[in-house]
Order: structure tokens, then sequence, then C-alpha cells
């Protein structure tokens, strides 16, 4: 914690030409593209919850209890003193405060518990504003909102666990769902041998009885699931119908601990105040979800959903690079100028703030589209193929852009009480959760070749912007001509998803945003000579225009 009087003088000497303590920040009331996006993309209704939350989750006692529960990482108890197996994980108390507000504030719930135009738009808005203070928490929070379609698919599941996953309220204690109000859920589909290839899975599922409302056994090895001390799970087992999803509580319906046997915690890179772990099931009690042998059908919604959350976050941990850097820049001086008043610097922090304003547009462009899939079948299209550019794009930009911020700070950025390390190691994450990079450019050829709208909605969009930068014509036109060739599609599939985003960011960024941040994305993104390396705009554009937007109070 920062004292409230730090000294300034020392014995040895004075201390000066340091930035003050940022202290509370205001995530909502500052971030004037976050203002704009979300009323671009209907939902202003929402604006009161967001800015009674943006100011709520930047005080400056939030992010130190994001520093203490990274500080002191959970912990496995897998006996009790006795000897008894509790498959039990301690958090620091730290954790269970951000559950506690993100959970009573919907971050979980609020897209489904608003069921309005713009809902899925507010709830990245959410997302965006809860990632920039800690990311650990965001994992179950991500897992309880994407799960919602899948239970759906079965509704004496979903009409008993829905209503527990929409209560806005948070019970840290590792007890029956129905002694308590509120819940989360978690998921754990991969093995050791198939990773992304999820159908090598080798976990049997024995049914107990016969028709659809049969309980079944469940018996393999997880090798990877996070928030293990979630109410319930969404797993992948093979029956005699083939691969099928189940939901797996931590409690049988008598009020017994599920056989759900805690391995050992992963040692992460990041997210280290989130528990990651490996379970056994051995005879572990489940129920079926979806149509038996459409294990994966039943879940994809649950991976898109998910998979929109880390675009979300992934923007989110950008904005706050930016804010750390912009504070710092402004404090502090170096060769007679603040650092923020020189001009191959500034070119680092308007690169970084149009980058971080693009990917906020692009991620609620498709919040939007999941708004309108379900009864409009060209904005599904639309957010059936978006939904896999935006996670790409947006969360391959992200580890450079955090640390290119922390590049901004020299010395004291690398310096964990500067918070950029945690923010650094948080950055890689997104790109590996939910299918990394290469698996989800082929879910891109996927959608182009297996729905028929996806490429006409894309195009669609994108002819919307027309003629509002030379830069984007020729661009938009090279993506056309790129989608007409159909020779080696999958060793061009990141390419051509790089353009697809970059067309798309381009053009919401002309129709939505200040001219200033559409001609300089268009003009360096969409221009010839880029090299994606941050801080090298060319010259003649409106830098300090850009600079003073990210910076608005």
């Amino acid at each position: 914690m920062i004292p409230e009087r730090p000294l300034a003088s020392l014995p040895t000497h004075d201390v000066f030409n340091m930035p003050p303590h940022l202290g509370d920040q205001d995530l909502w009331a500052s971030d004037a593209a976050l203002q704009n996006a979300v009323a671009g993309e209907g939902a202003a209704w929402a604006q009161p919850q967001l800015q009674q939350f943006g100011a709520l989750i930047g005080r400056h006692e939030c992010f130190a209890l994001a520093e203490q529960a990274n500080n002191f990482p959970p912990e496995l108890r897998a006996f009790d003193r006795y000897g008894m197996r509790i498959n039990q994980i301690e958090y620091h108390p730290a954790y269970h405060d951000l559950m506690k507000l993100a959970l009573d504030n919907e971050v979980a719930s609020f897209a489904w518990t608003h069921p309005r135009a713009g809902a899925h738009v507010a709830h990245a808005a959410l997302t965006y504003m809860f990632s920039q203070v800690e990311g650990g928490v965001m994992c179950p929070m991500a897992m309880t909102y994407s799960a919602i379609p899948t239970l759906r698919l079965t509704p004496s599941v979903g009409d008993e666990w829905i209503p527990r996953l929409t209560t806005p309220h948070y019970d840290g204690r590792d007890i029956p769902v129905t002694d308590k109000l509120g819940a989360t859920i978690g998921m754990f589909m991969t093995e050791k041998q198939g990773g992304s290839d999820v159908r090598s899975n080798s976990t049997r599922a024995t049914a107990l009885g016969s028709g659809a409302d049969a309980a079944y056994l469940l018996t393999g090895h997880k090798f990877f699931c996070s928030a293990p001390m979630s109410d319930a799970f969404l797993t992948l087992a093979y029956t005699d119908g083939g691969l099928s999803c189940f939901l797996v509580p931590r409690w049988t319906p008598s009020g017994e601990r599920n056989n759900l046997f805690i391995q050992r915690l992963k040692d992460k890179l990041g997210n280290r105040s989130n528990a990651s772990s490996e379970i056994e099931m051995q005879d572990t009690y489940g129920v079926m979800v979806g149509p038996e042998g459409r294990g994966i059908r039943s879940i994809i919604d649950m991976v898109v959903h998910n998979r929109y959350y880390c675009a979300a976050s992934s923007a989110g941990l950008m904005r706050q690079g930016l804010v750390q850097a912009l504070h710092h820049t402004a404090h502090r001086s170096a060769f007679q100028r603040r650092l923020i008043q020189q001009p191959l610097m500034r070119n680092v922090l308007a690169d970084l703030a149009i980058e971080a304003e693009a990917a906020l547009a692009l991620t609620l462009r498709v919040g939007r589209a999941i708004d309108e899939s379900a009864t409009d079948k060209n904005a599904a299209a639309f957010a059936r193929i978006a939904t896999a550019i935006s996670k790409y794009w947006i969360c391959k930009r992200t580890p450079a852009h955090v640390g290119e911020a922390l590049e901004a700070h020299g010395g004291p950025g690398y310096i964990e009480d500067s918070m950029m390390p945690r923010l650094y190691r948080e950055a890689p994450l997104n790109s590996i959760w939910e299918g990394s990079g290469n698996v989800i450019c082929l879910d891109v050829l996927r959608a182009i070749a297996r729905e028929p709208h996806a490429v006409p909605a894309l195009l669609a969009e994108l002819e919307l912007a027309r003629g509002g930068h030379q830069a984007f014509d020729r661009a938009l036109d090279a993506l056309r001509t790129e989608l007409q060739d159909l020779r080696d599609m999958e060793m061009r599939a990141r390419s051509l998803t790089e353009l697809m985003a970059l067309t798309l960011q381009g053009s919401l960024l002309i129709r939505h945003a200040p001219h200033e941040v559409a001609d300089t994305f268009c003009s360096s993104r969409l221009g010839a000579r880029w090299s994606g390396t941050y801080g090298t705009l060319p010259r003649g554009l409106a830098l300090d225009a850009i600079i003073d937007r990210a910076r608005a109070n």
C-alpha cells in the first residue's frame, strides 16, 4: 500500500522527477473511446451502470487487491489434517474480495440478466474495465457468462443452473449450491495427448440408467482446469454414442462431494491469482448436456462467447498499459522536456492509443452482432467470422502493445511495483486460451467454407466505409482479391485473417471515430510500409489530438 504522505526528502537526496502515485482511476469517465463505442453499438441505456462500475473498480483499493491476490497465489489443500481427501483450493482474501466485486456487479451475468439490444456490448464493456485491474478473477467470470447457451440445450439442466449462475451474489464457501446464492461454472475439455484436438480425449462416461435424464459416471484425466473451485463444470467424455458434453457439479444431488480429484496446480507465467489445475475423475457424477455424440457442437457456443471475452479482456489490457504509459511520460522529464512532449515518444504513445481504440471498437462491434444474431441471419454470419477474427488479432497484438507501454517507463516499468510486469505476464494468455493463433485462423477458414453468408456479411460491413480513406479502399480491394484466390488457403490463413482484422478496424474507425484517429490508423496499418512496430507512424498526422483523446478526464 502507498503511504498517505510518502517522504520526498531523504537523508542523502531529494526525490524529484518521479511520477506521482496514479491513485484512483475512473475507468469509464476517462475513456472517451469506450463511451463513444458503447453508445454507437446500441448500449447507451447501460451507461448508468457502466459509469458507476468504472468509478468503483478503478479505485486504488481494487488495484491493491489485485496486487495482493497475485503476490499470494492460491494453494492446493488436497488432504485435511486427518488424511481425508478434501480437494480444496485456498485463496488469499483479496481474491474473494475481487470475486465479490465482479459477481455482485454482474460481470458474469449482465448479458443474460438484461435481455435487450446492446446487452453483450455492455457486458464486454464491464469485462474490458475489470480486466484492466485483474485478469485472474475474469477466468471464472468468462466461463460463467459463456456457459449459458450450452446449458439451454437441455432445459432440465438449464432450468436448474441458469438462475444460480445469473444471481449477482458471491459466496466463497465450498458448499452445495442449494445452500447459497449465486454460483460459478468452469470447464475442462483438454487432455494431455490432445490439447486443442479434443476428439482425442479418452475420458469415458457410463450411464446409470436409461432415458434422457439418466445420470452418468465419468472416469478420466483432464490436463487443464481453471477455476477448480467453481460450483460446476462442463466437460467432454465418450459414451457409446460418441463424444458428448456433461455438466459435472462439485456436489452431487445427495449433498456429497463429487469425485473430482485435484492433482496439482499449474505454476503459470501469469494469471497467477487464478488457480489452474489438473483434475482426475473416477466414477464422477455428471449429467449430459445436449444430444449424445454431439459434444463439440454442444460446447461451440460456449467457446464462441469465451473467444469474445478474450478480445474484450485483451483490449482492456491494452488500455491499462496505455494509461500507465501516459501517466509516466506526462510526469517524467529527460533532456529538459517531459517525455510526453518529445516527438518520438509522442509517436509511440499515439500509436499505442489508436491500437487500443481499434481493438475496443472491433470488440464492441462483434458484441452488437452477437446481440442481433437471434433475429438476423446476416448478423449471425458476421458474428461467426468476426468473433474469430477479433480473437486472433486483438489477442495477438496485445503482448507487443503491453511490452511497448512497459518500455515507455524505462527501468521502473520492469519493476513489480509498477504493475506493468503483471500486465505483461497476463498479455499472452488470451492468445492461447480457447484456441491459439493457428487454431483460430483455421476456424476463420472454416467459417468461410461452411457459412455461406459469412464473407458477404463481412464485405457488406466493410463497404460501408468505402471512400473514407484511400488506403482503406486499396486494402478492401486487396481483400476481395485474396478471398477469391482459393490456392494455399491454409498456408495464407494468418495473413488473410490479419487483413480482414485491419480492414474491419479501419472501417469502424472511419465511420465512428474522430477523423484524426481513423486517418492515422489507415495511413499506418493499411499503408504499404507498415512494419507492425509501434512508434513508426508516418509524418503529417494529428498526434496531439490522438494523445489528448486517450488522456481525456
